[in-house]
């Protein structure tokens, strides 16, 4: 059966489309699925879901990083653990953060022939190429943070198109 024709049975049954869980899950990690830091494997094909009217609601479980909770925000709904391949350096060794829960970071806002830039806190640790919450020291309180990637310690760049 081709990937369409699984897509469009899937809707017809009136399951959620897990291919959709699996970009929202690399998204959130900055990883495609296999590759260090995004999930190990794609989720269960065996799953029936109800769909979601709400948007996918991603966030870490453990500051481990070491699986993404993706949630149905529907009433009554479903939430499913995706486990992440850890992020490796060169040598085979667990990469570590740099960046840490609270640290004063830039945040590089970039674009086709421009880059601003402006001072940010980190709201959890990455590693290098891990997506991360941050919020703009400027930011009015209760503001929703922002995801942005890491580039290297005090730098997270948040790519535009």
């Amino acid at each position: 059966m081709s990937f369409t024709l699984a897509i469009l049975a899937a809707a017809a049954a009136g399951y959620a489309d897990l291919t959709v869980i699996d970009r929202e899950v690399a998204s959130f990690t900055g990883a495609e699925i296999g590759q260090s830091g995004g999930a190990t494997t794609p989720v269960d094909r065996r799953l029936r879901l109800r769909p979601c009217a709400s948007p996918l609601a991603l966030s870490w479980r453990t500051g481990t990083h070491d699986s993404v909770v993706v949630q149905c925000q529907d009433t009554g709904s479903w939430r499913l653990f995706v486990p992440v391949r850890k992020a490796e350096q060169a040598g085979g060794m667990a990469a570590q953060p740099v960046v840490g829960r609270g640290d004063a970071v830039s945040i590089a806002v970039s674009g086709e022939g421009f880059t601003v830039a402006q001072p940010g806190e980190a709201m959890e640790a990455g590693v290098i190429g891990a997506w991360i919450r941050v919020r703009p020291i400027n930011a009015k309180p209760g503001a929703e943070p922002m995801r942005a990637q890491v580039v290297r310690p005090g730098l997270v760049s948040l790519p535009i198109g």
